[in-house]
């Protein structure tokens, strides 16, 4: 099943998703719980934790699905496989994330990353063809809601620093270190 993407620019926002019924899963994973929050086989927001509220926190207001249900998400067998080794498992699981332009661009970018060979945020920057753009970058990252799927954890300090994350540091390290492993 392909994920639709509603596009949107910085002026202009869509409220399809208020008209839909997403699927929230979690699963427990090495480490920690890791919830899924899926709408028609494409991943809306993921993260370790099993609050769902903080997952539906990483969606704008008006990207949050007016009912949620508890149930399977297709993402979870993915993820499973991801922690049984099989790194590449997640590339091919369909996202949907509302953004910008510079936005969607930077999370088509993220998802393009090879596993094990992190990019500073400086070399993300070049990658989206704007070298000068550091913060922006850094804002792609911060602002990616279907964490693991759209790697941003492969995103360090220009310093080569692990830097924030979400989900915490610590998590951000270990993905790193068993995609160094592959």
């Amino acid at each position: 099943m392909t994920a639709v993407i509603i596009a949107t620019t910085a002026a202009t926002v869509t409220t399809a998703a208020d008209e839909t019924t997403a699927v929230i899963e979690t699963v427990p994973t090495p480490d920690g719980p890791f919830t899924i929050l899926e709408r028609d086989g494409a991943v809306l927001a993921s993260g370790w934790t099993a609050d769902p509220v903080a997952i539906l926190g990483r969606l704008r207001p008006l990207a949050r699905p007016a009912d949620v249900v508890t149930g399977r998400t297709d993402a979870a067998a993915a993820v499973a496989a991801y922690y049984d080794g099989d790194i590449a498992a997640i590339d091919g699981v369909p996202v949907a994330q509302e953004g910008t332009v510079l936005q969607r661009a930077g999370w088509e970018a993220l998802r393009r990353i090879t596993p094990g060979a992190p990019l500073t945020y400086s070399e993300f920057a070049v990658a989206l063809g704007s070298p000068g753009a550091v913060r922006a970058a850094a804002s792609v990252c911060a602002r990616n809601a279907p964490a693991l799927f759209v790697p941003c954890h492969r995103v360090l300090r220009t310093g080569g620093a692990l830097g924030g994350f979400a989900w915490g540091v610590e998590v951000k390290r270990r993905l790193l270190e068993r995609e160094a492993r592959r």
